[in-house]
This record gives structure tokens, C-alpha cells and sequence, in this order.
């Protein structure tokens, strides 16, 4: 969930090489044979091998959420889970390849023949998208399809949700989109000199492009079907399943496409019948379910809730069908800079010496399920990552009332103040995190009410709204958050960078317009020198702790439960859940 700006031209070269030399010895691949994988189930099987490898097809794969997706249009999603998810129905130019470990994080492409030839100084990228792909309703697919894709979240009033690399890296970032521009050109940074070649023009270089047509965004999208906000209802599909039903909030259901290609496109399968999602059931209603069996798969890809954590790490015939890993995912609260008083750095820096970090992370599920206690933004995975501690997260996990007083002072408001805390209501661990920070904060006079959202809409309409922000004194706003691609860009852009606050879909939720901040991003831009550019993103989060924009909970793991009846079963590392593109049932 983020957005971008300008790196080295190196850049990607220096991330892929490294993510290459680790794949270098892994045994997965995405034909989930059996060679790379383990029919033996045992606990965190999953995160380095395949469990259960099988091509047998058959069956229906059902998901449970506990609130809605933000959106199953592919240009108007930023969930991890949806993401991960749509692959099962939408072709990006790249993707990640499907196997398990650090070898899932390697880009490989899906809809592009090869990688992006970089041009003209680094100001070109251009791909060529393999001939005959036809999408579920027999249409031949031409890059004409992917540039219109691409122009059409240039509308955030239509498409709220996403994030806005495009509109940042291209060269005609005032392009209102194809709903307000009905002319035959349309986004001339975007050309296509022939059906299956794309060429993409930018402002200035950006090495890590490849890692940006690799968000659905690239997906294609005939434009005579295009519906807009309501093209969500029914996408045309170029992955393995494609839409039989969509009753919006309730329940979506996809069978196989017969147009998908497997020989063409080997990150992904097409093994179960039907794949049906069920929306809005309840969280610990969906832990219940499966581990009674009768659902595949938790959609949401976050863990299981408190009861069921406790039922499956007591019980060994439950455990040995879990795995518990880092997830790659940041817990944490937005500390909105527009809200007052929190437009004083010291009354934020207050939240951060009294949030008792031992609460939260038992919100999350504790040490050994939840995760480690977190005192940066990047995590330890993150290429770019330093440690260091300014509020002594790590040392006085309990909090340090005592120092968030000092701050109380020093920002005017000894007796402390109020502000409201946001959260995602449908998702106890949010709702705990939430309770846990209302009930810390009081301790030291700072009164904060709750205020929860629907997850479905939690971005778009609330947290994601800067107005509704300021208007509802959300001061502080929880949620999580993984990168887009594994280096300090890829994790900080979005949150902090000044220029991605956006009237609507805002990922910058605190937000951050720090000069240093955003020079450090533009500074980064003009290196060559790998070692030179990593070395800024931990400058970046040091500053982003010292402007207090963000309150760091846990570098999360999450304890997910695998159904003993699920085939081809592994944590993709990328997604920080399991590859949904690939599973099949028994």
C-alpha cells in the first residue's frame, strides 16, 4: 500500500541481484512438484517448503473475510490480501514468482514477455506483452488495453483506492483520466507503437519500475467494459478463473476461465472448480470454520484471532498443520500532523513515550504469534534497515510515562488533551490495539475516544480522507503496512513522502511533509551507488520517529492455519500470507 518517486538507475539491478543470489538456492518452483515440496504437514512446513504438492483439480476452494475488500477491480485495490488474491484473475506485466521463501520474492513476468528495456537516459521503460493472452470474453488483449488501465486510475472521484505511482513517475501528471478526457490520445506518456509493445515515458529515471507494473494497475481493461466504480462487479478476466457472480458485500464466486493459457502463464493454476469468497462473517466465526474445516482459506491473510492462537499452539494435531512467520508487515498508528494539538511535535513525541508497547503487542497476538516489539518503521527485513530505539520502545516496553509528561509540558498541555483513536472495528486485533493505546494514553491525562470503521471502507472513506480526518479529530489512526516492493523506498514513499497526500485514498495518513524527508527522497534519486542510496532510507526513518508521524507497534508474524485438505500450501514472503494464486484442493 504506497506510492513513489524518483531512484538511481541502479537501483533495481542491486535489489534483483540480491533477491536472485538468495533464490539461488531454493528448492521451490511454481510447478509445486514434488521435488520442492512436503506431503508431511508439521509446523512452519510452509515457510520454506510446499506442503501437500499436488496438479490435482477438482473441488471448491472457499474463503471467508470478515468485512469487505476495499475493491476486486484491480486498478482500485490496496489490500495485501487483494493483491495477492486477483492474480487468480488479472495478468500484471510482472508479478512475483511463486514459490516459497526468499525465492518468492523475485520478479519474474506474467503479461510481459521479459523485464522492461530501460531507454533514453533511463526516461523510457518498454515492455512487450505476449501475443494471443484473450481475456474471458474471447478479446485479444493489445497493450492499447494495458495503457487504458493505467489511465483510468489516473481518476481518483472514480477509482479512490491504489496507489498513484503513475502519477508521480510519468510525464503528464495533471492527466485527469479517461472519464473527464474523451480524447482518442489519452495519457501521452503512456504510447503504443504496436499491439503488444508499451512504452512507458517518465519525468525522470526510476530504477525500481519493474516493481511498479507489477501492481495490478498493469492489469489490462477492455474499455468498452469498463463500468467505472461498478467495473468491480464484473472484471473481464486474463487469469485462470474469471466472474460467474458478484453480489457486492456478500458474496463473490469465480470458475475457471477457459481462455487462460497455463503454459503461458506458470505462476499461477487454475485446480479448483469454483472459488467462492463469503463477505462479512465474523472473525472469530471464520477461525471457527477452519479449523473445523469447512472453509479453505481466512481471505484476509492477517492470522488467526486470540481464542483460536491459543487453541492451535496448545493442541499438537492443530499446530503441526500452522506456520508462524514474519509477515513483513508493520503494525502501527498514524500520528496525524494536522490535528490539533498534535501539530506540535512534542505532543506527539508524548503518544510515543507513553504507548505501553508490551499491551499492543499482546493486542497482536504476543511474542511468539503476534511478533516483536517495533521501535522503526522499516522492518528488519526491509533492504535499508537500522536499528535504533528513540523512545525507548525496546528498553521501557511498559512505556515511559515519566518522559510523555516532560513532552506533555514542553508542548502546552500538562494536563494532556483529547483526540480520537480510528481503527478497523471488524478486526478484534484492532480493536484490542485500539483499547490498549485508549487505556496507556489516559494514564498520562491523554483522553482518547474510539472510533471504528469497516475495514472494506476504512481507507477510502475515513482514515484515507483528510478532511474526515481533521473534521472527526482522528489524531491518531490505526492500521498496518507492508511494502511494495522490499527496500526502504518500497516501504517508506507512500507514508511519508509530502507528495503523496491525497484528497481521497491517502496512504500519507499522518501526514508528513517534511523537507528533510522529501529531500532525502529526491537526494536518493541522484545516486548511483547502491550502498549510498540503501543508506538513506534508515536517515528517513529516523526522521519520520523524530517528527513522531508514526507509532510503531510489532514487526508482525502472523499464526496462519492451513486446512489439511488445501494442496500446493506455502507463505509467499511478498504477500506475507499464502500464494493464493496457486492453491488447490485434496
Amino acid at each position: 500500500m504506497k506510492r513513489r518517486r524518483t531512484l538511481g538507475l541502479t537501483a533495481i539491478g542491486a535489489v534483483t541481484a540480491l533477491l536472485v543470489a538468495a533464490c539461488g538456492g531454493s528448492s521451490g518452483s511454481s510447478s509445486g512438484s514434488s521435488s520442492s515440496g512436503s506431503s508431511n504437514e508439521a509446523y512452519n512446513t510452509g515457510l520454506t517448503s510446499v506442503v501437500n504438492p499436488s496438479s490435482q483439480k477438482g473441488g471448491t476452494l472457499t474463503y471467508d473475510l470478515s468485512n469487505t475488500p476495499d475493491s476486486t477491480d484491480p486498478g482500485n485495490t490496496y489490500y495485501a490480501f487483494m493483491w495477492n488474491f486477483n492474480r487468480l484473475y488479472a495478468q500484471a506485466l510482472m508479478t512475483y514468482k511463486s514459490c516459497p521463501g526468499t525465492c518468492g520474492l523475485q520478479l519474474v513476468p506474467r503479461l510481459a514477455t521479459a523485464p522492461g528495456v530501460v531507454g533514453d537516459n533511463g526516461l523510457t521503460w518498454t515492455y512487450h506483452i505476449r501475443s494471443g493472452v484473450k481475456f474471458s470474453n474471447g478479446q485479444t488483449v493489445t497493450s492499447a488495453d494495458v495503457k487504458y488501465a493505467v489511465e483510468r486510475t489516473y481518476d481518483r472521484s472514480v477509482l479512490p483506492n491504489g496507489p498513484s505511482y503513475f502519477q508521480v513517475l510519468l510525464a503528464d501528471p495533471t492527466y485527469p483520466g479517461p472519464y473527464k478526457d474523451k480524447s482518442a490520445t489519452g495519457l501521452t506518456s503512456v504510447t503504443t507503437p504496436d499491439a503488444t509493445t508499451i512504452v512507458f515515458h517518465l519525468q525522470h529515471p526510476f530504477s525500481d519500475f519493474n516493481y511498479v507494473v507489477a501492481i495490478p494497475q498493469t492489469a489490462p481493461v477492455p474499455q468498452a467494459s469498463d463500468t467505472g466504480a461498478n467495473y468491480q462487479l464484473n472484471v473481464i478476466s486474463t487469469g485462470p478463473y474469471k466472474f460467474q457472480s458478484y453480489t457486492l458485500n456478500k458474496q463473490l464466486v469465480l470458475v475457471p476461465n477457459k481462455y487462460w493459457n497455463a503454459a503461458e502463464d506458470p505462476n499461477a493454476k487454475q485446480l479448483a472448480s469454483k472459488i467462492v469468497v463469503n463477505m462479512n462473517v465474523n472473525a472469530n466465526d471464520i477461525d471457527n470454520r477452519l479449523l473445523a474445516g469447512d472453509i479453505s482459506v481466512n481471505m484476509a491473510g492477517t492470522g488467526v484471532q486470540a481464542a483460536a492462537r491459543a487453541k492451535i499452539l496448545s493442541n499438537p494435531a492443530l499446530k503441526k498443520d500452522s506456520d508462524d512467520g514474519l509477515s513483513g508487515f508493520l503494525w502501527f498508528g498514524y500520528i496525524n500532523t494536522k490535528v490539533a494539538p498534535l501539530t506540535n511535535v512534542a505532543c506527539r513525541r508524548a503518544i510515543e513515550y507513553a504507548a505501553d508497547k508490551t499491551t499492543l503487542q499482546t493486542a497482536y497476538g504476543g511474542p511468539i504469534a503476534g511478533g516483536d516489539i517495533a521501535s522503526t518503521v522499516l522492518t528488519p527485513a526491509i533492504i535499508g534497515y537500522k536499528k535504533f530505539d528513540l523512545y525507548d520502545a525496546l528498553s521501557k516496553p511498559g512505556g515511559d510515562d515519566a518522559a510523555a509528561k516532560a513532552q506533555l509540558k514542553l508542548c502546552g498541555q500538562p494536563n494532556g488533551f483529547s483526540l480520537n483513536i480510528g481503527y478497523r472495528s471488524d478486526r478484534p486485533t484492532d480493536t484490542a490495539a485500539a483499547q490498549a493505546l485508549q487505556s496507556a494514553l489516559g494514564a498520562v491525562g491523554i483522553k482518547a475516544s474510539l472510533k471504528g470503521y469497516p475495514s472494506g471502507s476504512y481507507y477510502s472513506d475515513f482514515a484515507g480522507v483528510p478532511n474526515y480526518v481533521h473534521a472527526h479529530d482522528l489524531g491518531i489512526d490505526m492500521g498496518g503496512w507492508a511494502p511494495d516492493w522490499p527496500d526502504g523506498y518500497g516501504m517508506l514513499d507512500e507514508i511519508s513522502n509530502g507528495n503523496t497526500i491525497v484528497p481521497a485514498g491517502n496512504t500519507n495518513i499522518a501526514e508528513l511533509n517534511d523537507p528533510v524527508i522529501n529531500n532525502d527522497f529526491s537526494k536518493a534519486a541522484g545516486l548511483n551507488n547502491a550502498t549510498q542510496r540503501n543508506a538513506i532510507w534508515s536517515q528517513i526513518d529516523h526522521q519520520i520517529m523524530s517528527d513522531a508521524g508514526i507509532l510503531p507497534a510489532v514487526y508482525a508474524k502472523t499464526l496462519e492455519y492451513r486446512n489439511p485438505n488445501l494442496t500446493n500450501v506455502y507463505l509467499q514472503p511478498y504477500y506475507g500470507m499464502y500464494n493464493y494464486a496457486v492453491l488447490g484442493t485434496k
